[in-house]
């Protein structure tokens, strides 16, 4: 689904549904009272938000998975739900024969990028087979609000410019939970690009703030002056679109669709035809690349993106922390 237009602004819709945002929040708030946290016998490094819709937490994941393994030495594995795949885990993705509608978009993605990904619905289980399968350490892509996993290092991603949207609950506002109750939670919140939403002011004086931003690789800075016909379902396919022109992209013709969008082959031939008739690139994401027919993903680029941190270093003494603290035996996965 795409976000409701006045999630971002308060209003008449807002306050209506201000009493289902209320039973919403009080349903978070009992699951995870009620919830008895796994212990698993490696790290779990949690990557979450409190607000429905992107903030940049997948990149962040992928970016925290290789930095682990390539500069500590552990081997980090992704466990994800597998948002929008029919297969209910755990199991491995493997990118040779899983598809998105089986595993998800996001798993699939990262799992074609050379990471090791797991998924399942019920994550104390996941974690558990990733342990079995050789995990050193895991990175979960979302689930700050799953009591099923103990969590060892919760980052809290927010989109500088959203913020935190009107501040009210879902279905009435963009949060999963009150922006206090979260972030009472978390160990570190790392805004994604410029602060614009002013977002480091309401983060307790106890939580540190990390800076990162999302920029495009080298496949996108290629395309520096050619046209091109961009398109995404993604959280917010503006994001996308706007950092292809900040890179000198001359984005002729823009096709936004919601957020984990089933693409069909009517969806794509359009577009396809429409960037032959203009002399343009057709380009998405990687998320999209993957929902994409197999024949026509052929005929589609694919933009690239990496994190970068403002300090670097904060990061590296969180992680740190965190993996000092496994220096000695732990308890068992279920203990």
């Amino acid at each position: 689904m795409r976000a409701p237009e006045f999630w971002t602004k308060d209003g008449p819709a807002a306050r209506f549904l201000e009493p289902v945002g209320l039973l919403y929040g009080w349903a978070t708030a009992r699951r995870l009272r009620r919830g008895t946290p796994v212990r698993l016998p490696v790290p779990v490094i949690c990557v979450g938000n409190l607000v429905a819709g992107g903030a940049g937490k997948t990149p962040l994941v992928a970016d925290l998975t290789r930095r682990l393994r390539r500069d500590h030495g552990v081997d980090a594995m992704v466990l994800s739900r597998g948002h929008g795949g029919t297969a209910r885990g755990p199991l491995r993705v493997d990118p040779a024969t899983h598809d998105a509608a089986t595993v998800g978009d996001e798993p699939l993605m990262l799992a074609r990028e050379g990471l090791p990904v797991w998924i399942a619905r019920d994550r104390a289980a996941g974690g558990q087979a990733a342990v079995a399968g050789g995990a050193g350490v895991l990175v979960m892509d979302d689930g700050f609000q799953n009591p099923a996993l103990a969590k060892d290092l919760s980052l809290v991603v927010v989109d500088g410019g959203r913020g935190f949207g009107n501040g009210r609950l879902i279905p009435a506002g963009p949060l999963r939970e009150p922006v206090p109750v979260g972030l009472g939670r978390a160990d570190a919140v790392v805004i994604m690009g410029r602060d614009t939403a002013r977002v480091a002011r309401v983060v307790p004086p106890h939580v540190p703030t990390l800076g990162a931003r999302i920029v495009p690789g080298p496949r996108v800075e290629a395309l520096a002056g050619q046209r091109v016909v961009a398109f995404a379902g993604i959280g917010d396919p503006g994001k996308f679109f706007a950092m292809l022109r900040n890179a000198g992209c001359d984005v002729v013709a823009i096709h936004p669709f919601a957020d984990h969008h089933p693409y069909q082959p009517t969806d794509i031939q359009p577009i396809l035809d429409e960037a032959f008739g203009l002399g343009a690139v057709p380009l998405t994401t990687a998320k999209d690349a993957v929902r994409l027919p197999d024949d026509q993903r052929q005929q589609v680029d694919v933009a690239d993106v990496t994190v970068t941190w403002d300090d670097p270093s904060a990061l590296e003494t969180l992680l740190g922390r965190v993996l000092a603290r496994f220096s000695s035996p732990r308890p068992q996965a279920g203990a």
